[in-house]
């Protein structure tokens, strides 16, 4: 059986020299070089009225002592595009982005800044960023700063990892893509098998319950698979596989896994390590921050891979994959995502360890929220996301019951372990898009498409055109359920327009 290391044993390992825990990897100076779904609304609603701060102390079934106390009122109020009016039950196509994040990308267009280096004050500035933000995705997924690579999106990061993995496949080897997953992470994979002459597999799952198990991948592994790609969680109706099984079983004939892990990083504290996964890739705008994309993954697995780039680029590692400068300005945006979440619930005082320090800040005049110490935000994001779980289970579980009573809805998919989002097929695509419409004329944004889940869609006997997606972020609220729940009876009590 072939291990991991041999299927890229034609490429050396190189380990990155000088490496730190912040992904510092020494004072070297670039090269400079140069969506997923994007709902609308044609409606203007009217702006809400602020409402008094109400916390709300969570406790799920079970779990013993009360989660922390999630204050959904002064959540929102961190968010200006809510002002707006809108109920957005759009977040899994993007989420509303908080005063912070903006705050932080504005303030380091503000600065002097410039090519990576630490000769200058701006040279500085930059490398600061990017090793702030590398450390801050580090904590969010639990994984290694020195292996976290950044991208225009997940989309194209997937591309370039495919092409650069598709380097080690030939005749006879084969690739592993499920029916749940979005096209990011089928497509690229499909093409670059095609052009190394490889094989795909196709896993399916459950029809009736939306579950994609262990058991439907294993069917079609064999000594001959290179990799596995999957999603931690579907972006179309939430179902949550049991990745760390998925990744195993790819592990004991010897393939290699690749993690969609967009959807899920959301709405839950991942461990990448945990789930087992060899690359995980995600989304910044999908958790509150700006358009960017990610893959995490061990730096001596990268060291093994030789992606095409540029002849006077570095070679180093994360660096070689990160193609023309980096967008510091959205990455001064992520870090300051991580950090909200990381203070979404009150967290009790705590002493950093001895010789610890402060997480660094994107750029001067980057944002309010305080910069969190390194040893704290990984405790911190465990604890907001906990309750954030435990908020949004709560609030979906209002919403099924409702749409169950609803004549002429259909939820689909119902696997015990998903996120938040929920797909409701009223019988039509055309009729699908205009409860959609409906609600949309009255400022509640909840789109209807497959939002490129192409196979999943397709699987379900869909076609290309899903459902009506009902998708929660953290700063939805009672009042937006109401309106939603609201406005599904009114379409269905209204029927299909002539």
């Amino acid at each position: 059986m072939r291990s991991r290391s041999a299927l890229l044993a034609r490429y050396p390992t190189r380990a990155p020299a000088n490496a730190d825990r912040t992904g510092h990897t020494g004072s070297v100076n670039r090269s400079a070089g140069p969506t997923r779904e994007t709902p609308t609304s044609p409606a203007t609603p009217t702006p809400r009225v602020a409402t008094p701060t109400q916390a709300t102390t969570l406790t799920a079934p079970g779990s013993g002592p009360a989660a922390p106390a999630y204050d959904v009122a002064a959540v929102r109020a961190r968010f200006p595009a809510l002002s707006e009016g809108a109920a957005h039950f759009d977040g899994p196509g993007g989420t509303q982005v908080p005063d912070a994040v903006a705050e932080a990308v504005a303030g380091a267009l503000s600065v002097a800044i410039s090519n990576r280096g630490r000769l200058t004050p701006a040279e500085r500035r930059a490398d600061d960023i990017v090793h702030a933000c590398r450390s801050a995705i580090a904590d969010l997924l639990g994984a290694d700063p020195r292996g976290v690579v950044f991208g225009r999106s997940m989309t194209a990061l997937t591309y370039d990892f495919s092409r650069a993995l598709a380097k080690t496949w030939g005749p006879g080897d084969e690739v592993v893509v499920t029916r749940l997953d979005h096209d990011a992470d089928v497509r690229p994979w499909v093409q670059a098998a095609a052009a190394a002459a490889a094989t795909i597999r196709w896993a399916g799952f459950d029809r009736e319950t939306g579950v994609l198990d262990v058991g439907d991948v294993e069917a079609v592994l064999s000594e001959r698979t290179r990799l596995v790609a999957c999603t931690a969680a579907s972006n179309l109706i939430g179902t949550r596989p049991p990745v760390r099984a998925i990744t195993a079983a790819a592990h004991a004939v010897g393939a290699l896994a690749y993690v969609d892990g967009v959807h899920l990083s959301a709405h839950s504290l991942v461990d990448v390590g945990g789930l087992g996964a060899d690359f995980y890739a995600c989304s910044a705008y999908k958790f509150f921050g700006p358009h960017c994309g990610f893959v995490a993954a061990s730096a001596d697995l990268l060291g093994e891979l030789h992606p095409d780039k540029l002849e006077p680029a570095t070679d180093e590692v994360p660096e070689r994959f990160e193609l023309g400068t980096l967008p510091y300005e959205l990455m001064a945006g992520v870090t300051a995502a991580v950090d909200f979440i990381a203070e979404l619930v009150p967290n009790p005082p705590a002493t950093p360890t001895a010789g610890s320090a402060p997480t660094p800040r994107a750029a001067a005049g980057a944002g309010t929220t305080p910069a969190i110490p390194a040893t704290l935000r990984r405790e911190r994001l465990g604890r907001s996301f906990a309750a954030i779980e435990i908020y949004e289970a709560a609030l979906r579980r209002r919403i099924e019951s409702a749409v169950e009573e609803i004549p002429g809805a259909r939820l689909v998919g119902r696997a015990p372990e998903r996120t938040p989002t929920l797909l409701v097929d009223f019988g039509s695509p055309e009729r699908n898009d205009e409860v959609a419409r409906f609600l949309a004329e009255r400022g509640v944004n909840a789109p209807a498409g497959s939002f490129y889940a192409l196979e999943a869609s397709r699987w379900l006997g869909l076609g290309d055109t899903g459902g009506l997606r009902v998708g929660l972020a953290p700063y939805n609220d009672d009042e937006d359920v109401e309106r939603l729940v609201a406005g599904l009876r009114a379409a269905a009590a209204a029927g299909p327009s002539a």
